[in-house]
């Protein structure tokens, strides 16, 4: 990535809580970024919505405010940029008008658990039960996934189920919703004022994350789309991660630029991190994603883990698969210690006030705050912290909350061990098996500290812990020929990382594990407890 003119590839990333566009050089290196965050709505337990008009307006002022950032210190961006790729939160759900471009409902994010009804319906009726698409889609039954919510939506919004009969709904996740608005939405006009009208696609990363794609011919099943009653001709086009997709329209910054890479959140964080078959990697944002890429191999998980699309960097490229372990709430754990309960102001806060205390004096935090994902799988638990004593601080609490994302997390990689075996993961030259970590809490040295100690192997933490992005970046750079695969392999292994080494022996990690075993078995079966 040296030698050649100047240029430059932007970079969205709609993430849960905030929306980012970074600018990079052609080495790959940010020069310029804007963050928004928008508004969570919580309507009731267990709901979480965002308004999709909110989030277009955080894209506008970041791409706006980043290209500013990059004059200002002297790039000539305008000139420059050549591509935008783009990732965002995966499942989470929108239904808009094809005639007027509004949102018929509010997106339902991908944490929001009111399906819970009719995931429990279709494991009673299903002759699968909650594995029932598992053979097609990688993906059991529930409350995760888009196809849920669009069945709510059709079952509870008359907007919504009006639309679908009359043809004017179009469903998306936020990666379609973001590319049909940028492209021209309802109608705008390219640059020679000819109209142009908004692109229906997704790509197949997030596609594999709505429970209605099949894997292996990566389009939609339809004896899935009819036993869910969930119509073809509201979903938008499978495409590749990395290709030609379309040109921004008149009306938005960047307007004539092309978009040429898309994927879902994860997916591209396993491309920033380089990860080849048998390696993985974990991102701590509002939740936690470990990725295991398996290769061509689709690898069907016996242990409560998700099979998914790693990434398919091409229309004609192979596709490579990953097994991939979901935890709802880590971040978000520590948004609630500061926005629910006070005990600390920022976010940050939280590692100096673990590292008063040398352990959580007995305390375990289990944030079962709308039930467990991977690999339990329990809707129906809650949140508990137990081994309260009156030797508890807050420091305790703090120290238990960081320890809780990183046994979730552990318990995610032990099941990763036994669904990929020891050849399906790839080992140093010593025999270690090496975890990369990205997203903002990777900053938080205590809490990767903890993670080496509870898995018992390195944490490796890059330099640019923002790799989600990154890896956007190479996806539409790889589309447009600036980059090739090789590059990118080669130059960004050489990158400068920090290496978190595990320091507690084998006997600690177990009775550790054995005792967060036991806290997590409480929190089943809570999901009904009255007021």
């Amino acid at each position: 990535m040296s030698g050649g003119e100047e240029f430059f590839i932007g970079s969205i990333d709609q993430g849960t809580t905030s929306t980012r566009f970074i600018i990079y050089d052609r080495h790959a290196r940010p020069i310029a970024s804007h963050q928004v965050e928008f508004t969570q709505f919580y309507p009731e337990a267990g709901w979480v919505e965002h308004d999709p008009t909110e989030i277009l307006q955080s894209l506008r002022v970041c791409m706006a405010k980043a290209l500013d950032k990059a004059t200002a210190a002297g790039h000539n961006v305008d000139a420059g940029l050549r591509a935008i790729g783009l990732t965002n939160q995966r499942e989470t759900t929108v239904i808009w008008s094809r005639s007027t471009g509004l949102p018929l409902y509010n997106a339902i994010v991908w944490m929001d658990a009111r399906t819970s009804t009719i995931c429990h319906r279709l494991v009673r009726d299903l002759p699968g039960g909650r594995d029932h698409f598992v053979p097609t889609c990688g993906l059991p039954i529930s409350t995760y996934f888009s196809a849920l919510k669009i069945m709510w939506l059709l079952e509870n919004v008359d907007v919504v189920r009006d639309a679908v009969r009359s043809g004017d709904a179009m469903f998306g996740t936020i990666d379609t919703w973001m590319i049909w608005n940028l492209t021209g939405g309802c109608g705008a006009v390219d640059r020679e004022e000819k109209p142009v009208l908004g692109l229906h696609v997704t790509d197949c990363s997030n596609a594999a994350r709505t429970m209605l794609m099949d894997l292996r011919t990566l389009d939609w099943d339809r004896p899935t789309l009819d036993a869910l009653g969930i119509p073809i001709e509201i979903l938008p086009k499978i495409i590749s991660n990395s290709e030609k997709i379309g040109v921004i329209a008149n009306g938005w910054p960047l307007a004539g630029i092309p978009i040429t890479g898309c994927l879902g959140d994860q997916h591209a964080a396993m491309l920033g991190q380089l990860c080849r078959k048998g390696e993985a990697k974990s991102t701590y944002g509002t939740g936690a994603f470990i990725l295991l890429n398996t290769g061509d191999e689709i690898v069907r998980s016996s242990h409560g883990l998700l099979t998914t699309i790693a990434h398919k960097l091409g229309p004609e490229a192979p596709t490579s698969y990953a097994l991939e372990g979901s935890i709802a709430i880590a971040g978000a754990a520590v948004q609630w210690l500061r926005d629910g309960m006070g005990i600390i102001h920022t976010a940050s806060e939280i590692e100096d006030l673990a590292e008063l205390v040398e352990n959580s004096g007995g305390v375990y935090f289990v944030p079962a705050f709308n039930g467990l994902f991977a690999p339990w799988w329990r809707d129906d638990a809650r949140g508990v912290c137990i081994g309260i004593t009156r030797f508890t601080n807050k420091g305790h609490i703090a120290r238990a909350v960081l320890e809780s994302i990183c046994f979730q997390v552990n318990d995610v990689l032990a099941s990763m061990h036994k669904d990929a075996g020891e050849r399906g993961e790839a080992k140093t030259q010593v025999g270690e098996f090496l975890l990369r970590v990205d997203g903002g809490a990777t900053v938080n040295n205590l809490l990767m500290q903890i993670q080496a100690d509870l898995l018992g192997s390195p944490v490796v933490r890059p330099a640019d812990i923002e790799t989600t992005a990154l890896g956007a970046a190479y996806a539409a750079g790889l589309a447009i020929g600036v980059w090739t695969e090789e590059q990118i392999y080669s130059v960004g292994n050489k990158e400068k990382t920090t290496v978190f080494h595990p320091k507690s022996d084998e006997a600690q990690r177990k009775k550790r594990s054995e005792s967060w075993s036991k806290a997590v078995s409480r929190t089943f079966d809570l999901a009904d407890l009255s007021l």
